[in-house]
């Protein structure tokens, strides 16, 4: 990869710098293109700080170029491979990077090298000192632990709204530079392990965030250290992803975890991830992001890529965060890899009207597979992708990104549809036509396990078992339980864990709201609980 000769630090000297040039290939050097020429030399050795020492500089202020050269080559090859795939900013403009043709920079003879050498010794004596904090203190002090890992394990809880590994990268790049995020769900929690460039950036990330809620009351962070010391992340996807590696393969239905990973914590990791990735397919945006409180303050660390900043535009605490207009937020869903001999509009409208309420549903008349389903909002549409995107239904691997669709057109009058359009708008099976409805804390990724509710007293567990068995489902465990309402138990309520989670949608499918007699319409949910 071929860069200018580097002359002096002026950009106006002809005479040019002792290095020994290779080629190509790889280099503990690096060429830092389109600097802003107001950009001072701390800023420019802080982008290479998060993957190791930087052992010197040299800035082409008049070229609007530098050269970075860090300690080892390894190092170098980790932070190009990075912002291959990140573009970094420095002062609000996008610079580049790339491996320069030199092996090493020799800029002892250069004029105007003093502020260079100045900076690099203030920049690296910040980061070792900083590294040398107290090891015989606790974290819960604010102090660094010694050989503490650089890899966090994050918990969401309270899970409203969706969130994606973007949304992860995007929170906790303000601390530093995130190498490797995996996700995955455990005990019905959506969960990840984030790694470092460095332990100290997982160290303030963790001080900072943990505790914080992603969205106005709901999706808590519970952030804690893990005992891995690294991530093996195996592919590129919307549950697992390695910034450093841009020739992975996505892996499409691989396990996120490498099994020896899982093995060491003893995990039982299930179903797919619950989160999909905000720009694979069709979907184009993340969904909003925003801290309590006019905002969290968090403290620039080194090598940070930008701020997360909480613009005064930003409404009840939640702010896009790939600032798409709100109108690019549609509420229209690109359902697809369906078995069209199984699924039908009134499936569709019970399994989506899970995770919202589903107004218009349309099986695309000549590809059978596909299907539009349109939802209240683009929230409820974000949430339902979230969830659904990567299940199986009816052996198939269901696919769902967001159209580009803004509503869903009912067949003219006289129109050929075979009943493949339906209108849900003012179905009484909707879940969350109340406003604060308590449906809305109750929402889960789809589990083996379902919660069955609204049950007469008469009805006993064989009645029920008998309900499921009969219609081809296998019923592993059955558990009876009661709500308290107003100091007294009332609903009468059940657990009915079945063969697979496949098992379970298509069951919920089948037997939500199923006549029990009495007046009561069985309701069955996701459960977030096993038996």
């Amino acid at each position: 990869m071929s860069n200018s000769t580097p002359s002096t630090a002026n950009g106006n000297d002809s005479r040019t710098f002792k290095g020994i040039r290779s080629p190509c290939g790889p280099s503990r050097v690096l060429h830092v293109r389109k600097v802003p020429i107001e950009v001072s030399e701390a800023e420019v050795i802080s982008l290479g700080v998060p993957f190791g020492k930087v052992t010197n500089l040299l800035m082409l202020k008049g070229k609007n170029q530098a050269f970075i050269e860090m300690a080892s080559e390894e190092a170098a090859i980790t932070m190009v491979n990075y912002y291959t795939a990140a573009t970094p900013h420095v002062r609000n403009q996008p610079v580049y990077i790339q491996y320069s043709n030199h092996r090493e920079l020799k800029t002892d003879n250069l004029p105007n090298q003093g502020r260079a050498q100045a900076a690099l010794q203030a920049v690296n004596a910040m980061h070792s000192g900083n590294m040398g904090l107290s090891g015989s203190a606790s974290s819960s002090d604010g102090t660094l632990m010694p050989g503490q890992s650089p890899v966090l394990r994050i918990i969401v809880e309270n899970l409203f709204y969706p969130v994606s590994l973007e949304v992860l990268h995007q929170i906790f790049s303000k601390f530093g530079t995130v190498l490797k995020i995996i996700t995955f769900t455990k005990n019905n929690q959506f969960q990840a392990l984030l790694q470092y460039a460095d332990p100290l950036n997982a160290h303030h990330a963790k001080v900072t965030l943990d505790g914080q809620n992603i969205y106005n009351a709901c999706c808590t962070l519970r952030v804690e250290f893990s005992k891995l010391a690294s991530l093996n992340v195996k592919y590129n996807n919307d549950k697992s992803r390695d910034f450093t590696r841009l020739d992975l393969p996505s892996g499409d239905g691989q396990p996120a975890l490498d099994p020896g990973m899982t093995a060491a914590f003893g995990w039982c990791v299930g179903a797919p991830g619950i989160i999909s990735s905000p720009y694979a397919g069709a979907a184009g945006f993340a969904p909003a992001i925003g801290f309590p409180q006019a905002g969290l303050s968090m403290p620039t660390m080194p090598g940070a890529l930008g701020p997360l900043a909480i613009p005064s535009s930003a409404v009840a605490g939640r702010m896009p965060i790939h600032g798409m207009p709100p109108g690019a937020l549609h509420s229209v869903l690109l359902v697809s890899n369906l078995n069209p001999d199984s699924i039908s509009p009134h499936g569709l409208f019970i399994l989506f009207g899970v995770y919202g309420d589903v107004h218009r549903v349309k099986i695309l008349f000549n590809k059978k597979e596909n299907a539009l389903i349109q939802m209240a909002d683009a929230t409820q549409a974000q949430l339902a992708m979230s969830h659904l995107n990567g299940q199986r239904l009816y052996g198939k691997v269901m696919r769902v990104t967001i159209s580009k669709h803004q509503t869903v057109q009912l067949p003219r009058e006289g129109q050929e549809d075979q009943g493949l359009t339906k209108d849900f708008s003012g179905s009484p099976l909707h879940r969350f036509k109340k406003p604060g409805s308590k449906n809305f804390q109750n929402i889960f990724p789809p589990s083996a396990t379902l919660h069955l509710s609204n049950i007469p007293p008469s009805i006993t567990d064989d009645i029920l078992k008998d309900l499921f068995g009969g219609s081809g489902y296998t019923v592993k465990a059955f558990k009876f339980f009661q709500a308290l309402v107003i100091g007294r138990k009332d609903r009468k309520m059940a657990l009915i864990q079945l063969g697979s989670v496949e098992e379970a949608i298509q069951a919920l499918i089948d037997l939500h709201n199923h006549d029990l007699g009495e007046n009561h319409h069985l309701r069955v949910s996701f459960s977030k609980s096993t038996i």
